[in-house]
């Protein structure tokens, strides 16, 4: 089954993966304070704003380290949103709110999540019909099509490594590249799997 781009959360662990039919040449590298999704150097050229965007984002908030992770360009201003103190749940629901769904022929779901460091996870989605916050308790799923409301999904990890290995080798179809984290009692671990 093709269910898009994913984000998976729980308290201690997460992932994001790219999948994809459309732009499959993308690689995940660590940029300054950033993971980030761009094409790798044998892509073609694109004017596809959907293609290159920091994924996955570690900052540090009032009440210490939070990471945000999604599918777009929205991962930014919710980092920077929480870097200004908003909780978690504001920061999701104003820049997925502000940014809304992709305007592409699909109108491809913006999907995204938080860990922070006292074990609270939440998980997001804009679609063209609802606009969905929730915090989490179990690792949960949200994807781009198919399963685009959040719903329980197994990810047993202990380390980063592992998130992104196991969201990169998952079931679903197209798999490009993975980024996963963690939460540890130094902060959060961070990882890319390219799939090489």
């Amino acid at each position: 089954m093709y269910i898009g781009r994913f984000v998976v959360v729980g308290p201690d662990a997460g992932a994001y993966r790219v999948s994809s039919r459309s732009f499959p040449n993308r690689q995940i590298t660590a940029r300054d304070e950033a993971l980030t999704v761009g094409p790798t150097p044998a892509a073609p050229e694109t004017d596809n704003p959907y293609v290159a965007y920091n994924c996955l984002r570690v900052v540090e908030t009032p009440t210490g380290e939070t990471v945000a992770f999604g599918n777009g360009s929205h991962v930014d201003p919710i980092a920077e949103k929480l870097e200004l103190g908003y909780p978690a749940r504001d920061a999701l629901a104003t820049a997925l709110l502000a940014l809304d769904f992709e305007k592409d022929d699909y109108d491809t779901p913006r999907i995204a999540a938080t860990m922070d460091a006292d074990g609270e996870a939440r998980i997001a989605t804009v679609r063209r019909d609802a606009l969905l916050v929730d915090t989490v308790a179990e690792p949960t799923l949200v994807a781009t099509y198919e399963m685009d409301s959040p719903e329980p999904h197994a990810f047993d990890v202990s380390s980063a490594q592992e998130a992104a290995a196991t969201a990169l080798e998952a079931e679903f179809e197209h798999a490009v590249c993975a980024a996963g984290v963690v939460r540890t009692d130094e902060g959060f671990e961070t990882a890319i799997d390219n799939g090489q």
